[in-house]
C-alpha cells in the first residue's frame, strides 16, 4: 500500500500552501499518492497534472474538490474524485457553490461592519472578494490584522459564525449528482464529524450515510487525521455493509490548521479494507 492522502487544500481555497509549496511538502512527506480537493473550485484539479509532468518521479495524483453542503436536516463535506473536468456536471455545481460563496463573503463583511463596528477600508475588502475562493479564515485572518479577534477559532466562533443564511448553500444531492455526472466518484468527509462541530455517532451515522446513498454516494472517508479507533471502525463497518468505497485524508490546510500531511491513520493498519482496494481500482489516477 502506498503512503496516501486524498483530502488537503491549497491557497486556491483556505489553504496556505500554494500548489508549488504543496508538492515540495508532499514530497517531504513521502506521500506517492494524493489529491487536491479545495472547497467550491476545480481549479487545483486543472493545474496540479500540468505542474506534476515535468518533474522526476512526481507523485500520482487524482482529481478532486470539496462541497459544503446543506439540506433541512444537516450539513454535510461531499468529496468528489477523478471526474472529467470536460464532462458538463462538476462545472455546474462549482459555479453554484462560488456564487453562493460569494454572496457570503459580501454580507458577512458587512455584517461585522454593522454588527459590531468593525471597520474596513474599501481595499480590503475588494482583495478579500478577489481571491479565488474567499471564505471565513480568510475574513477571519483580516480581523485579526485589526486587533478585532486574537485568533481564527475566535474570530470565526465568536463573530464570523453568528451570522446566519438560509436558502445559500449547495444541496448534497446536487453535489453527487453533479460529481457523478462528470465520471467521479462521490464521497462523504469526515462522516463522524459532520460538518467539522458535529459529533454524528451509531445509529444516526447509519441513517445519515444510508440518507447519502439513496442520492448516489458512493464512498466515505474512513481514514481522518482526528478520527478515534472506535469513529473509524464504525465507518468502516457501514461501509463494508453498504459496499461503499473508502479513503484517507488528512484534511491538512497548511498553517491554518495543526494537521499534518499524510495523517490519515492508515499507516497505522496491516492491511487496507476492501473498499479502499476498489477505490484506488476503480477511480482516475494520473501518473
Amino acid at each position: 500500500m502506498k503512503k496516501i492522502d486524498l483530502h488537503m487544500h491549497t491557497t486556491i481555497s483556505d489553504g496556505t500552501d500554494s500548489l508549488e509549496e504543496l508538492i515540495t511538502h508532499i514530497r517531504q512527506s513521502g506521500i506517492e499518492l494524493f489529491s487536491v480537493t479545495d472547497h467550491d473550485s476545480i481549479d487545483g484539479g486543472d493545474l496540479m497534472p500540468r505542474l506534476l509532468t515535468d518533474q522526476e518521479d512526481a507523485p500520482a495524483f487524482i482529481r478532486g474538490v470539496e462541497f459544503s453542503c446543506r439540506d433541512e436536516y444537516g450539513k454535510y463535506h461531499i468529496l468528489g474524485y477523478g471526474y472529467d473536468p470536460q464532462i458538463p456536471g462538476i462545472g455546474e455545481v462549482v459555479r453554484l457553490g462560488h456564487s453562493f460563496r460569494m454572496k457570503k463573503t459580501r454580507e458577512r463583511l458587512a455584517f461585522l461592519q454593522e454588527e459590531f463596528g468593525f471597520a474596513f477600508s474599501q481595499d480590503e475588502i475588494d482583495g478579500v472578494l478577489n481571491m479565488d475562493n474567499p471564505g471565513k479564515p480568510h475574513i477571519a485572518r483580516l480581523m485579526i490584522s485589526h486587533g478585532y479577534a486574537r485568533d481564527i477559532h475566535e474570530a470565526i466562533s465568536e463573530y464570523i459564525n453568528k451570522k446566519r443564511f438560509k436558502g445559500m448553500h449547495v444541496r448534497p444531492e446536487e453535489a453527487i449528482e453533479g460529481i457523478r455526472k462528470s465520471g467521479g466518484i462521490p464521497v462523504l468527509a469526515h462522516p463522524v464529524y459532520g460538518d467539522g462541530d458535529q459529533l454524528i455517532m451509531d445509529e444516526e451515522l447509519e441513517g445519515r450515510i444510508e440518507y447519502l446513498i439513496g442520492f448516489g454516494l458512493q464512498g466515505v472517508e474512513a481514514y481522518y487525521s482526528g478520527f478515534t479507533l472506535r469513529m473509524q471502525e464504525q465507518v468502516l463497518q457501514i461501509a463494508a455493509e453498504h459496499g461503499l468505497y473508502v479513503t484517507a485524508g488528512s484534511d491538512y490546510h497548511g498553517t491554518s490548521k495543526m494537521v499534518k500531511l499524510g495523517d490519515t491513520n492508515l499507516e497505522d493498519i496491516a492491511e487496507a479494507p476492501e473498499g479502499l482496494h476498489r477505490f484506488l481500482e476503480d477511480v482516475q489516477i494520473l501518473g
